[in-house]
């Protein structure tokens, strides 16, 4: 494929070239995109962190007096550590069609797009506003986009709608799966391996509850509830990470483990919580205090973000179905800010964007120039919606 018509390529070579894993700082990124839109005219508002490193960025283009159209995505990406690449992450590489680099897909492609357009729409006469919003920290649990979106509630004029540009293949997501992600801690009482009654084993507590929450799995995917619009069209549970024990002879007196519900949005993730605990608590407990009181179980919640579900004749829906050229919607399991936008900030969002999600995260990590080709067309698109009468 040609690439003399993209006219986002040098965008996304640079926004590729900031290392924004989350663990880092992402104000060299946002900057380099706030001084972009100031030399178009366009004013930035940055909203920091409590540490002051990271920063969200929202801007308006157009019309400052009524509700527009939000474009918006996340800055961050996950960690290129340990992970077998044929090139620099960090370096823009065309190697046939794709273009490989962290966050080639998921998702600077996107925000790339949105701003090679940028000049297009400042020099517009625009009567519908367009919006951007680029956040930190999504890929830990949609942390930047809170404050950014309490910055919007703010507002005596926000969003009319907002289109999140995660790797869709622009197809158009008008539901995806909520997530409650947990970390459980375990307190035993530690004696010599050779005493074992006279202990409390936290690692075969954490154990036991473990097990509980697989017979949950195996339960919800057997009986349900189902949603049929999704690839996995049941609430799933999952355990992901388990800490416990320092030697095979100590009984341990601690572990901690994190699990997980990926939940449909008629589905309650708190009420599965509640389950988990009422176990923990009413079943096993007793048995571990009968021994040492001070043993049992605590709980931390690690992040939630709710689920989307958008109706399929929403305005948001079918405008971003003529912009992308579909005609149906999906759904999806994984986690969005759109959930977040349209939960807390009364904003109705979908998912949509180029690229393909089976990309993200993984080692060589790439876009098809095809799919960098749809979204343009898909800001050009917009650029003619957003100028009509």
């Amino acid at each position: 494929m040609s690439t003399d018509d993209l006219v986002s390529l040098d965008l996304i070579r640079k926004l590729i070239s900031f290392d924004t894993t989350s663990r880092n700082s992402n104000l060299e990124l946002i900057d380099y995109i706030r001084d972009y839109l100031a030399d178009l005219g366009i004013e930035s508002t940055l909203v920091l962190d409590g540490t002051g490193r990271k920063a969200s960025l929202y801007a308006t283009i157009g019309p400052q007096d009524r509700g527009g159209i939000l474009l918006s995505g996340h800055t961050d990406t996950v960690p290129v550590d340990g992970q077998d690449w044929q090139s620099d992450p960090f370096t823009l590489t065309r190697r046939g069609d794709r273009l490989f680099g962290r966050g080639t897909a998921d998702m600077k492609s996107f925000l790339s797009i949105a701003l090679a357009f940028a000049p297009a729409f400042a020099k517009a006469d625009l009567k519908t506003p367009i919006h951007y919003a680029f956040s930190y920290d999504e890929e830990v649990g949609c942390v930047g986009v809170r404050p950014l979106i309490a910055h919007l509630n703010t507002l005596p004029v926000r969003p009319r709608m907002a289109i999140i540009g995660e790797p869709t293949e622009m197809q158009i997501i008008c539901a995806h799966k909520g997530k409650l992600a947990m970390r459980c801690r375990v307190q035993g009482k530690s004696c010599h391996s050779s005493l074992a009654p006279q202990g409390v084993n936290a690692v075969e507590y954490a154990a036991e509850l473990i097990t509980y929450l697989r017979s949950m799995a195996r339960r919800i995917a057997e009986a349900g509830p189902f949603d049929e619009g999704f690839d996995v069209p049941h609430t799933t549970v999952h355990t992901g990470v388990i800490h416990g024990g320092t030697a095979l002879n100590i009984v341990p007196s601690e572990c901690e483990f994190d699990f997980e519900f990926r939940h449909l949005p008629l589905q309650d993730p708190n009420t599965l919580l509640g389950e988990v605990q009422r176990f923990a608590h009413e079943v096993l407990e007793p048995q571990m205090r009968a021994v040492a009181p001070e043993a049992g179980f605590s709980w931390r919640e690690l992040s939630a973000t709710p689920a989307l579900d958008v109706a399929p004749e929403d305005e948001v829906v079918t405008l971003a179905k003529a912009l992308a050229g579909q005609n149906g919607q999906s759904k999806v399991a994984f986690a969005t800010e759109a959930s977040l936008f349209q939960k807390s900030g009364g904003i109705p969002s979908v998912v949509c964007g180029p690229g393909n999600i089976a990309q993200a995260h993984k080692p060589n990590e790439f876009i098809e120039l095809s799919e960098v080709a749809k979204g343009e067309d898909f800001m050009r698109r917009l650029l003619q919606v957003v100028t009509a009468d």
